[in-house]
């Protein structure tokens, strides 16, 4: 009988190591820090428009129960408070473009160590998060009915083995360890 050692036609071979996290490859963001960079970043985009909703509730609370364009009317009415925090909205949006472009961080992520890549480890490109991570995630969740449990599943998703959230899937993509 042959062995492989003596068969001069068998295909060369060599010793390949197992990949593990040691090795360079990265380490998955844990559940807990990408909850906390979601709650950053909600503060820092929603903080500013506090001041025109304390002004606006009351009166669109007179009005019985108002729509979601309705109360956008009675922040807007509130002058100067709502155009200040538009302001400071766009330059926060300037910022996080900025950010996610260099880095693929939004400001939480930057502040919690984390960032989003490809499933393959490789770069995110803001196009890639701001087209399939973040403006169709919106758009699916807006559409009525639909829109409320696309949202629901998006968030569970995270509890999987893979703790990546839907739109993590949709963009392919991961959140890592920056």
């Amino acid at each position: 009988m042959v062995t492989p050692a003596e068969n001069s036609f068998a295909p060369p071979k060599s010793a390949v190591a197992d990949v593990t996290p040691s090795d360079g490859v990265a380490e998955k963001a844990t559940r807990l820090s990408r909850l906390g960079a979601t709650i950053i970043d909600a503060l820092i985009f929603g903080l500013p428009f506090v001041p025109s909703y304390i002004v606006a509730m009351p009166s669109a609370m007179h009005q019985g129960r108002p729509g979601v364009v309705s109360m956008w009317a009675a922040v807007a009415a509130t002058g100067g408070r709502f155009y200040f925090a538009m302001l400071v909205l766009l330059c926060t949006l300037t910022i996080t473009a900025i950010l996610v472009h260099k880095n693929a961080q939004t400001i939480g992520k930057k502040c919690l160590g984390i960032k989003v890549a490809r499933k393959d480890g490789s770069r995110a490109t803001l196009g890639r998060i701001f087209w399939l991570r973040y403006l169709l995630n919106s758009v699916i969740g807006l559409i009525p009915l639909i829109g409320g449990l696309y949202s629901l599943i998006d968030v569970l998703f995270i509890f999987g083995e893979p703790k990546r959230c839907l739109h993590d899937f949709i963009a392919d993509t991961i959140v890592i360890r920056a």
